[in-house]
C-alpha cells in the first residue's frame, strides 16, 4: 500500500514536471493597420492624372481654383488637354486674354453642384450647371453630355467627382439670346420685348419650342401692320407671339411626327409634312436651331391664330 502511495505521488510530480517543460508558441504578431490615402480633391485629383494641364490654367486664371477645392460637392465634366486642343487653333489664347469673361462661363458650364454619378445621368435627361444653363446627356450609345464623350466616368474625390470628356462644351444662349444673336429676328425681337415675354423666353429651367419668323417673314404682312400691333403690344401682338411658341422641346423629327402641336396662346398649329414642313402653311426653313432652353424653328411667314 505505501509503495502504491509513492507510486501515485511520482506520476503528479512527472506530470507537473512534464508540463513545466512544454514548449509555448511565442503569439502571432498583429499586423499594423494599413493607412488608406487620404482621398484628394477635385484640383489635386486632376493635377495628379498629368492631363488637364490647359484645364487647370484655365481653372486658376478665371479664379475658380479656390472654389473646386472647396467643400463642394461638386460634379466636374472634365476636358483633356486633348479636348482643348482640338479648339479652333487660338482659341484658348484669346479666352485667356479675358478669364474672368467668356472663359469663366464655358468652365462653369463644366459643373454642376451634387455627386452626380453615371448611374445618376442615366435617369435624368439633363442637369443644371453652375453657369445657371443645363447641359443634356444622351445614354443611347455609351454616355454623352453636349455632343462630348464621356471617356472615363466616376472618379471619386474629397470634395466631389470627376468625369472626363473627350471636348469641350460651349455654351448654348437660350431663346431670346440665340435670336438677338442671329441677326435674322430683329422685328421679332422686339416684339417679344414689347409684350413682356422676354423674361418668359429667356428661363433656363423650362423649355420651349419657337418657330421664328424671319424679318423678311415680318416684312411681308400688310404695310403698317407690325406698327399697329405694336401700339398695344399686351393685347393681338401678344396673342400671335404666343402662337409661334410650344411648351416642350420638340426637334424636327419630333414635330414630322405629329399632326397637331399645342401653343402657349392655347390653340393649335397644324404641322403639314407632303411637301417639306409647314406650319400653319408657312414653311420651315431651317430647323433644329438648338438653345439652352430650347430649339427654334425658322419660318418664312408669321401666323395667326384663329381668334385674332
Amino acid at each position: 500500500m505505501k509503495s502504491l502511495k509513492i507510486l501515485g505521488i511520482l506520476i503528479v510530480v512527472g506530470a507537473v514536471l512534464a508540463a513545466g517543460c512544454t514548449t509555448t508558441e511565442p503569439p502571432e504578431a498583429t499586423p499594423a493597420p494599413t493607412q488608406t490615402p487620404a482621398m484628394k480633391s477635385i484640383v489635386e485629383t486632376a493635377q495628379d492624372a498629368g492631363s488637364f494641364t490647359t484645364l487647370l490654367t484655365a481653372v486658376d486664371a478665371a479664379g475658380l481654383t479656390e472654389t473646386l477645392s472647396g467643400d463642394g460637392p461638386f460634379t466636374v465634366f472634365a476636358p483633356t488637354d486633348n479636348a482643348f486642343a482640338a479648339l479652333p487653333e487660338g482659341t484658348v489664347a484669346v479666352l485667356l486674354e479675358d478669364p474672368e469673361g467668356e472663359l469663366k462661363d464655358i468652365l462653369l458650364y463644366h459643373v454642376v453642384s451634387g455627386n452626380l454619378m453615371a448611374e445618376d445621368v442615366g435617369t435624368q435627361p439633363d442637369a443644371m450647371t453652375l453657369l445657371g444653363k443645363r447641359i443634356r446627356f444622351d445614354t443611347t450609345d455609351g454616355v454623352m453630355v453636349e455632343g462630348a464623350t464621356v471617356t472615363t466616368a466616376d472618379i471619386i474625390c474629397s470634395n466631389g467627382v470627376i468625369h472626363v470628356i473627350d471636348a469641350v462644351m460651349l455654351p448654348k444662349g437660350n431663346v431670346v439670346e440665340t435670336a438677338v444673336a442671329d441677326g435674322r429676328f430683329t422685328t421679332l425681337v422686339a416684339a417679344v420685348q414689347a409684350a413682356d415675354l422676354a423674361t418668359t423666353l429667356s428661363d433656363e429651367t423650362k423649355d420651349f419650342t419657337v418657330f421664328a419668323p424671319t424679318d423678311d417673314a415680318f416684312a411681308a404682312l400688310p404695310e403698317g401692320t407690325v406698327a399697329t400691333l405694336l401700339e398695344d403690344p399686351k393685347g393681338q401682338l401678344t396673342q400671335i407671339l404666343l402662337y409661334h411658341v410650344a411648351d416642350g422641346r420638340y426637334m424636327a423629327a419630333d414635330v414630322m411626327a405629329m399632326e397637331t402641336i399645342d401653343t402657349l396662346q392655347g390653340s393649335t398649329l397644324a404641322i403639314d409634312t407632303a411637301d417639306g414642313v409647314k406650319v400653319d402653311g408657312a414653311n420651315v426653313i431651317i430647323t433644329d436651331v438648338e438653345c439652352s432652353n430650347g430649339v427654334i424653328h425658322v419660318i418664312d411667314a408669321v401666323i395667326i391664330p384663329p381668334e385674332a
